[in-house]
């Protein structure tokens, strides 16, 4: 099974989102083509009401965590409650932060920086 099937099938069983996005961003980093290794999590779920940021992350960790000890390099969350994400984020999702790490392809602005 992929890990991008892999985490979302958790995710989706564990948390019921009202939204769910689990992009793979390994294409953007120093990895092999067809690499699985980078991801974006964006969770939208009733279950975060009451949480503060760090337990939403722990929980979404604790689901996906033999992904995370065994096949993934980073893991990029992006979690919300429904109020917040209609509120803020709806229209637009947050981007993740941009990987300095390693580029093969943006040697100008890794070394700019």
């Amino acid at each position: 099974m992929l890990i991008h099937t892999a985490i979302e099938q958790k995710l989706l069983s564990a948390f019921d989102p009202v939204f769910l996005d689990v992009v793979n961003e390994s294409h953007l980093h120093n990895v092999p083509q067809g690499s699985e290794s980078h991801f974006k999590v964006v969770i939208v779920t009733p279950q975060f009401d009451g949480m503060r940021l760090l337990q939403r992350h722990r929980a979404v960790n604790a689901v996906v965590a033999e992904e995370l000890a065994e096949k993934i390099h980073a893991l990029a969350l992006h979690t919300y409650t429904p109020s917040e994400w209609y509120e803020y984020y709806a229209e637009k999702p947050p981007a993740s932060p941009r990987c300095y790490g390693g580029s093969k392809t943006d040697k100008t602005e890794k070394a700019s920086v």
